[in-house]
């Protein structure tokens, strides 16, 4: 009932901050609850192309698995945005209905860039269901609802997001993490990038793909105007893993196939990399090792009619250099070593081979994982957008006893 009414009221403030018509849909509510079976149809396609995402925070929206997955969905598509243009595109404007300490906050919401003190004191103090309770604070929400809207309006108006193609709930990880892993700090993921500069390239390869150093590489140019280990770090970082971004050329150089691994790790390898003889050389040696922790990603994009004219024997020699990582893991593992050739590919197939990637690790290295238990399912509100339309969504709060 009073999360309806936040909506209604938010619905309200938009309606007249903006041109819509009257009779014109505001926003959008989901009235049902869920226990894990998955969305809906439309809340699917209200995902794939809303402009604005409300997050209602609470300790109960962050143990929800179901809400993590809601707020991966519509991160991707800002992450894909700021890959294809190297612009900012913060559209997630969050709600404290709870107030809640730092230390409960996972990665993805602590790093957002959002001041609640604009809102009002008595606001971060008690959030909107401690003021929406009580009559005393009857005017501290109606301040903080009114700047609420004027925020989502605001980000509407200045961050468009491309619509994206409807997720499976299925297939889309939590951005608070897995089911089993509480709320806290995120959790470390190393990032290695095996590819050559533009100072070290092969006779005749195109420099346009590489920059000063191997992580300033871009398989994906002119497609993608950000080079890959920074648009590979915001998914990491999306998935509540603290992302390490390092160039093999750089690395420390320490085997690890013979002792407890140091952190799970994602190898990302650009075939043109095995040209120098060196290189080839110290990447059969790590594939020697055999440290199923890290798993290989190797991007290879069809756009790129230099690499496609030399693809035969750029496969052949680094199934013959890295046999062990080529057919190590689950299929799409294998199928992401076989060449990922695009950047919407690089997306879908990154968060499961960084599921690999942890798995593996804790299964050879000493882990103490928090305790706690987590929730089924959270009230939250997800603001999506069509020209300037806001669209909220939100479990409908119908309390069962827990709740209470």
């Amino acid at each position: 009932m009073w999360v309806e009414r936040l909506f209604q009221d938010l619905c309200g403030h938009v309606m007249a901050m903006t041109n819509l018509p009257a009779g014109a849909a505001a926003g959008f509510m989901d009235r049902e609850i869920r226990s894990g079976e998955g969305w809906s149809e439309r809340l699917g396609s209200v995902l794939a192309s809303c402009r604005v995402f409300v997050p209602l925070f609470s300790p109960r929206y962050f143990a929800s698995e179901m809400c993590g997955k809601e707020w991966y969905a519509f991160e991707q598509r800002a992450i894909h945005h700021r890959a294809r243009s190297n612009q900012p595109a913060e559209a997630i404007v969050p709600a404290l209905w709870v107030p809640v300490p730092p230390s409960q906050l996972p990665g993805p919401a602590e790093r957002l860039q959002f001041n609640h003190r604009d809102f009002g004191d008595r606001y971060v103090s008690d959030g909107l269901y401690g003021l929406i309770k009580l009559r005393l604070f009857a005017q501290e929400y109606e301040r903080a609802v009114y700047e609420l809207a004027k925020r989502i309006v605001n980000v509407a108006d200045t961050v468009r997001l491309d619509s994206g193609r409807p997720f499976d709930y299925r297939l889309v990880p939590s951005a608070f993490g897995p089911p089993d892993s509480g709320v806290g700090a995120p959790r470390p993921m190393r990032i290695t990038i095996a590819a050559p500069t533009r100072h070290d390239l092969p006779e005749g390869r195109n420099p346009e793909y590489y920059g000063d150093n191997p992580q300033e590489w871009n398989p994906y140019h002119p497609a993608a105007a950000r080079p890959l280990a920074y648009v590979a770090e915001e998914l990491v970082r999306s998935l509540n893993y603290q992302a390490v971004i390092t160039s093999f050329d750089e690395g420390p150089g320490q085997p690890e196939g013979k002792q407890s691994p140091s952190t799970p790790e994602i190898l990302v390898v650009d075939r043109w990399a095995l040209e120098d003889e060196d290189r080839r050389r110290r990447l059969a040696a790590f594939d020697a090792e055999n440290r199923p922790w890290v798993t290989m990603v190797v991007p290879w994009c069809r756009e790129d009619h230099q690499s496609r004219a030399s693809e035969a024997a750029l496969i052949e020699k680094l199934e013959q250099t890295m046999p062990v990582k080529m057919r190590q893991g689950r299929a799409f593992c294998r199928a992401a070593a076989k060449g990922v050739p695009s950047m919407e590919a690089f997306g879908q197939v990154l968060p499961q081979v960084v599921e690999v990637a942890a798995q593996q690790y804790l299964r050879h290295a000493t882990a103490y994982p928090p305790a706690g238990g987590r929730h089924s399912e959270r009230t939250r509100l997800m603001g999506p957008m069509g020209s300037t339309q806001f669209i909220p969504d939100m479990h409908d709060p119908a309390m069962d006893a827990e709740d209470v």
